[in-house]
């Protein structure tokens, strides 16, 4: 389906360098695209200490030739305390209808205009490792956590297991990776979001008291935001938002050490144009892994075929070689 809202974070810092990368990527491997692209950029005050909009002259400029919509919003809620939040108090700023939400860090390697989305059935990305919850040794364990969360909103928790995975193991419950997710409608989908995510945040159930909520908060509320939305785990239609149409690389150094030789192709293809790479020097990972070779010596460090696992290892090696940059 063509005409939806492609929406990212774009603000000072990295994230204003990795949305153009991305913005320049989907208009090199999607150009017939035909929905809006809509960089979403936090504004000063509420709880963002200082000036926390994109901060670059020559990014802005670039953007704005990419046809993006920079688009503002308040965040009243979690700003620099958790910066994560942005995708969740930005989505009120979408235009009504359907929407892809990609994390900054996201390249664009195919056409997201063929994918099939289902606008009805919400979902998001299953490119995650067990990160939360991590239950205490005597408990209470993965049921009685996600459970307690289920109920607090009054959810069937049932329907969302994988009978198939064992009962205690992480992958039996419903879990994403926040850097996709979609919906038919960015308002009704980013007021839960908001909705659960203080609830769970200001008044966690008494099941979370060893739980850490910091980073996970927006991955703890968006399972039980997609499932009260008639969603769930991503079909094999929607393989290619983890595969060949998009990739979450996160740090550019990952990117160059673990990602497939057209994944690198695609980004040093999309970045090479002079207004962009003179945007994207400024920042100093792409200078130097992307522009002045060593993405290239480290990618020579690692055979894909056998990487470190799980990823803290692949990190600790890389770390290891000085070669590690955000």
């Amino acid at each position: 389906m063509a005409g939806f809202t492609i929406a990212f974070v774009a603000q000072d810092g990295r994230l204003q360098y990795e949305a153009l990368l991305l913005a320049a990527s989907l208009r090199e491997m999607d150009p017939g695209f035909d929905g809006r692209l809509v960089a979403l950029e936090p504004q000063p005050g509420g709880a963002w200490p200082g000036d926390p909009r994109i901060s670059s002259p020559h990014v802005r400029e670039a953007l704005q030739r990419l046809d993006v919509e920079i688009t503002p919003f308040s965040a009243e809620h979690f700003g620099a305390a958790y910066p994560n939040g942005n995708k969740i108090e930005g989505l009120s700023a979408l235009p009504e209808g359907p929407f892809l939400f990609l994390d900054s860090d996201t390249l664009v390697t195919g056409s997201l205009s063929d994918v099939p989305f289902d606008w009805a059935r919400p979902s998001a990305s299953m490119r995650r490792e067990g990160t939360w919850p991590e239950p205490p040794l005597y408990g209470p364990g993965y049921t009685e956590i996600w459970g307690s969360l289920y109920d607090r909103f009054g959810l069937d928790m049932t329907p969302t297991l994988d009978l198939s995975q064992p009962d205690e193991h992480w992958e039996r419950y419903l879990y994403f990776n926040a850097g996709w997710f979609f919906g038919a409608d960015a308002a009704a989908f980013g007021a839960r979001f908001l909705d659960y995510s203080l609830s769970i945040r200001n008044d966690p159930p008494e099941a979370l008291a060893c739980q850490s909520l910091d980073p996970w908060l927006d991955q703890i509320a968006l399972p039980l935001v997609i499932h009260s939305l008639n969603g769930g785990r991503p079909g094999p239609e929607l393989a290619g938002l983890d595969g060949d149409v998009t990739c979450h690389w996160r740090v550019l150094s990952l990117l160059y050490a673990r990602e497939s030789d057209r994944t690198v192709e695609i980004l040093e293809t999309v970045s090479q144009p002079n207004w962009i790479k003179k945007a994207l020097k400024e920042h100093e990972p792409f200078r130097r892994l992307l522009f002045q070779g060593k993405g290239h010596r480290l990618r020579a460090l690692f055979d894909r075929a056998d990487l470190p696992r799980p990823e803290q290892a692949l990190r600790n090696r890389i770390k290891k070689e000085k070669m590690w940059y955000r």
